[in-house]
């Protein structure tokens, strides 16, 4: 599947079948990265729960699903973890902080 450059979004193939998969998965990604916010990134072991659309930002030392994911943005989405490397230059807001953070790579 050919993507985007900067956000990986999945692109339309021409005669492609069932086009609205495609383009929903690009569509739920920009809701979960643009404007991004998180939940943490000091949170090392998943959550029991979490509501869709959550995110977290592993640190070094996670366990659990997120094991092996250090540096990732883990996001809730349909009862799982969807992980997303984030690139330099990204922001977020650190909602357990107060503060934003920009990946610095």
């Amino acid at each position: 599947m050919v993507e985007t450059a900067n956000l990986a979004l999945p692109l339309l193939a021409a005669g492609q079948a069932q086009k609205h998969i495609t383009l929903n998965e690009a569509l739920l990604k920009l809701d979960h990265l643009l404007m991004l916010s998180i939940a943490s990134r000091s949170l090392a072991t998943p959550p029991p729960t979490a509501d869709e659309g959550t995110r977290f930002a592993i640190p070094t030392g996670a366990t659990g699903d997120w094991s092996g994911r250090a540096g990732h943005l883990a996001i809730y989405v349909n009862g799982g973890w969807d992980f997303i490397p984030p690139k330099t230059g990204w922001r977020a807001y650190v909602e357990d902080e107060g503060r934003e953070a920009i990946f610095a790579g």
